[in-house]
């Protein structure tokens, strides 16, 4: 891992012991309430929290020597409202101006981090690329990681994407809100030829033609519908990408979901479905991992493998601590695709370490509290490097 040197911040000294921690996040939430118990767990004084709807609003400030951790925005009706700026959550249109707004946000935090000897645990060119499908994507087929063919150009709508679709022999895709997350706005489309197409999602059209996020997956056969539902989608962004075929287990569809700590994978989950989209939220339910090992090495690999793949893919972002890499395991479990990787993809609660990995016994927030204070010494190093070449 790496955290990128600036010249505009201030020099501090952090020792390994009596580090201070803060956190940008949704108070309430229990992404900041499980950190803050890693952090107490570790020994260390309780977190400083910075409630999302003030730090959107510019009422937070950071001290020497505090390391700041950026935490997801989302599961907060006001925190959504001054980001997309509707008031139903539900709503799935708007992620262009979330992302515009909440890039700009942690711009300005980590500057502020920075500027007052904070350390923040995460890079906005980083999160920015993450939060961008397309550009992530671009990013990963960059470095060599492997990942599912795409459509490269602009989709004006249905019309466009049908056409684009038959030119690059696409018959089953992946149509992705470019801004999105959970499988918000995610469709699995289907096409078999004029007129025969079927689109699943989680995607719940109303009568006025407005788009809504909802827990029960559902498919969409009319192609009148499914063109309305992707030219609603169509004006925030989407990413198009080749349906893949996956693994399966026990009869359902499976991936990988892999965290990577400070460069080094530390997690693994395996999300099984009925449905394309493995979300666990959506009806997907933890899978085994000792049989998805089983099943690699039967093939002929390892799993190894997986997660060598997932560390290139955090490698791309280096400026952050924790990344959540999604796997595609091939139909066999014979080769390994990276569909997503996600800035806030560590919220698997009660999952301990990889063996071998550095975070045995330690669930996902403490293996990160655990490597923070080698990152803050790495920044500082890098620091004093750049101030000596300056």
């Amino acid at each position: 891992m790496s955290l990128s040197p600036s010249s505009s911040r201030v020099r501090r000294s952090v020792p390994g012991t009596g580090l201070r921690f803060a956190v940008v996040g949704n108070p309430e939430n229990r992404r900041t309430t499980m950190f803050a118990d890693a952090v107490r767990a570790a020994g260390h004084t309780a977190p400083r929290v910075l409630a999302w709807r003030d730090v959107l609003r510019g009422r937070y400030a950071f001290t020497p020597g505090e390391f700041v951790r950026i935490d997801s925005p989302g599961e907060n009706a006001e925190v959504d409202r001054l980001l997309r700026g509707t008031d139903d959550p539900a709503r799935v249109e708007g992620t262009a101006l979330w992302h515009r707004r909440f890039t700009a946000a942690v711009r300005e935090v980590t500057g502020a981090a920075h500027h007052a000897g904070a350390v923040p645990s995460a890079d906005p060119e980083d999160v920015a690329v993450m939060f961008d499908k397309r550009r992530c994507h671009a990013r990963l087929a960059a470095a060599g990681v492997r990942v599912p063919p795409a459509l490269t150009g602009p989709v004006g709508g249905w019309e466009e994407l049908r056409e684009q679709l038959k030119a690059a022999r696409i018959s089953r895709a992946f149509v992705k809100p470019a801004h999105g997350s959970s499988a918000s706005g995610v469709v699995a489309l289907a096409m078999a030829g004029p007129g025969r197409v079927k689109a699943t999602t989680s995607v719940e059209t109303a009568p006025d033609g407005r788009l809504y996020n909802s827990l029960r997956v559902r498919h969409y056969t009319s192609e009148p519908e499914v063109a309305a539902l992707v030219d609603a989608l169509v004006p925030d962004g989407i990413h198009v990408e080749r349906w893949l075929p996956k693994a399966s287990q026990g009869g359902r569809a499976a991936d990988l979901r892999v965290v990577v700590v400070a460069g080094r994978a530390t997690h693994a989950v395996v999300r099984t479905s009925r449905h394309p989209m493995t979300n666990l939220h959506l009806g997907g339910t933890r899978g085994d991992l000792d049989t998805a090992r089983e099943a690699i090495r039967t093939a002929g690999g390892s799993f190894d493998d997986a997660l060598e793949v997932a560390e290139r893919s955090a490698a791309c972002f280096p400026g952050t601590l924790c990344v959540g890499v999604d796997i595609l395991p091939a139909t066999g479990w014979r080769r390994f695709t990276v569909g997503e990787v996600n800035a806030f993809g560590d919220l698997l609660p009660r999952l301990t370490g990889l063996p071998g990995s550095g975070a045995e016994g330690l669930d996902t927030y403490a293996a990160q509290v655990a490597a923070v204070p080698a990152a803050v010494r790495r920044t500082e190093r890098e620091e004093h490097d750049h101030d000596a070449t300056a």
